[in-house]
């Protein structure tokens, strides 16, 4: 099993799914040039990470890969305890992140998508940063009282760690949000996260 990521892309949430999974892969570190080459694209033509290849299976999508890691690696728990309750509870929280989150960072990262005009960008950000905070404020709801968002160890964490170090990149206000700052916490503190961190130049 072989993953291609990004150094801090939504591929790491990947990465440290495998690497909590205690199993051996092989992992392939690319810049944005490498994601252009004929090579990658023959993988995957959109250009993008994560891609997942398992023998003569090629994979793409965040949320498709962790279900497919959880299912290869039951033992690891990442969808839970094997029940459909607790899948479909850590699937609500994957879902969260790659459809509410992950998607709002977009203003963030590239404004002139969204308007033309570079005098308009600012306000469009300043707009993405309050829409990023009230969803980390959904999440930190959701974290309290549990260490993690699924109330129980998933694949949905490492997306959320992903996304809260984005958001100290480009400025998303997490003050007062404690639960959120005691699971970023945790995931720092964790042996699987490093050791992926370390792995893409990261930690």
């Amino acid at each position: 099993m072989k993953l291609y990521t990004k150094p801090g892309a939504c591929s790491t949430a990947v990465h440290i799914d495998l690497a909590w999974t205690g199993e051996t892969y092989e992992l392939e570190v690319l810049g944005a040039e490498a994601m252009k080459a004929p090579a990658f694209r023959a993988l995957n033509p959109a250009g993008s990470v994560p891609v997942l290849v398992d023998g003569d299976f090629v994979l793409t999508q965040n949320a498709a890969i962790v279900g497919y890691i959880a299912d290869r690696f039951p033992q690891a728990g990442l969808a839970g305890d094997g029940s459909a309750r607790q899948r479909a509870e850590a699937t609500r929280w994957l879902s969260f992140v790659n459809s509410d989150l992950h998607p709002a960072f977009k203003p963030l990262f590239g404004p002139g998508n969204y308007i033309e005009d570079p005098a308009q960008h600012d306000a469009v950000k300043a707009a993405a940063r309050k829409r990023v905070r009230a969803l980390f404020e959904t999440a930190d709801r959701q974290l309290q009282g549990h260490e993690w968002l699924a109330g129980f160890r998933s694949f949905a964490d490492p997306y959320l760690y992903v996304t809260v170090r984005w958001a100290g990149r480009v400025g998303v206000d997490l003050s007062g949000l404690d639960a959120l700052a005691a699971f970023q916490a945790r995931m720092d503190a964790d042996a699987g996260v490093q050791r992926a961190l370390q792995a893409e130049g990261l930690a």
